[in-house]
């Protein structure tokens, strides 16, 4: 059978594809009017309108224990789901507004506001707003299927298409303030390396050079955490050479020649370089999931620090 659409009280069929499974009909109410249905129900005389709801037999093979798996977006797009229909709805309708991910339940702010006197304030007056509230499901969501309803703040998702979680995503990773390696080695300023010595390479382990690190960036209605953490170091010898390094190295541990973890051995002196040393430049790529507004995803990022070595030769004096 055809799916049923849902009708707002002021506006034309809309909500196409909300209300899969489930026979929704609009009461508009006038007095405290009972609605017809297989039995009895009365629609609250303080709402504008009530959602009767008739539920058909799932047919065979798909009974309501089945799990339905809810999509990703590779797009960073925000996806409005309906948890108990198992399908995606739009995130946001002219007439009936925004979809909250907190209720599954549509928020319009009422566009004149109510007056003040009105008793949806419940005494916040002129503090948050009054909002409209459409719910395809009363027996899955929460509270009252409809009506006004005051807030202190915009619910979960409101306006949440105007920035996409994955920009929000690119927010969070800018809070971070991910860097490259805090550059470690066993020949520091002023020190002369030689040909044939291993050099140790190795970053300060902290939140910012190595991680994990979080940070959730948020407008209204709509958050995303997102999580980083480095997964290997590229490190540019400046000899042509480059070392990866799955690890933040370790850090030179005095009367031992090598390193561990990550370590490189120049076969030619730095003296024809600029400055007569080798730039150094290590390379830390992270890796960033997020998640928030219906979605997840995953980022990789990389940041960069340099440094130089000056690197010589062993010079052995015979004297007869």
């Amino acid at each position: 059978m055809a799916h049923p659409h849902l009708r707002h009280p002021a506006g034309p069929d809309v909500l196409r594809s909300a209300a899969l499974g489930v026979l929704a009909v609009v009461c508009l109410l006038v007095g405290a009017a009972p609605a017809a249905a297989d039995s009895d129900v009365t629609c609250p005389v303080d709402l504008p309108n009530c959602l009767v709801t008739v539920h058909t037999p799932s047919s065979p093979g798909t009974g309501s224990g089945e799990s339905v798996a809810r999509p990703v977006s590779n797009t960073g797009e925000r996806i409005c789901w309906l948890p108990y229909a198992g399908e995606a709805v739009p995130c946001h309708d002219p007439a009936w507004g925004w979809f909250s991910d907190a209720d599954a339940c549509y928020y319009l702010l009422r566009d004149p506001q109510p007056p003040a006197t009105e008793a949806v304030w419940g005494g916040h007056f002129p503090d948050g707003a009054v909002y409209l509230v459409t719910c395809l499901d009363p027996l899955h969501a929460p509270g009252t299927n409809g009506g006004w309803t005051w807030l202190p703040s915009p619910p979960p998702g409101y306006g949440g298409i105007s920035v996409t979680p994955g920009e929000l995503a690119q927010r969070a990773v800018q809070q971070m303030a991910l860097t490259g390696p805090a550059i470690g080695a066993t020949i520091t300023d002023g020190e002369l390396g030689i040909v044939g010595v291993p050099v140790w390479l190795w970053t300060a382990v902290t939140p910012t050079t190595w991680g994990p690190n979080s940070a959730t960036a948020s407008v209204p209605g709509l958050s995303v955490t997102a999580t980083a953490q480095a997964t290997r170091i590229d490190w540019d010898m400046g000899d042509g050479s480059v070392v990866s390094c799955a690890n933040p190295g370790t850090p030179y541990r005095t009367g031992e020649v090598h390193s561990p973890t990550c370590e490189h051995t120049y076969a030619q002196p730095s003296l024809e370089q600029p400055g007569e040393a080798y730039t150094v430049v290590g390379t830390t790529t992270w890796e960033v999931s997020w998640s928030g507004g219906g979605t997840s995803g995953t980022l990789t990022v990389t940041r960069a620090a340099q440094t130089s070595v000056r690197i010589g030769e062993l010079q052995v004096l015979v004297t007869g």
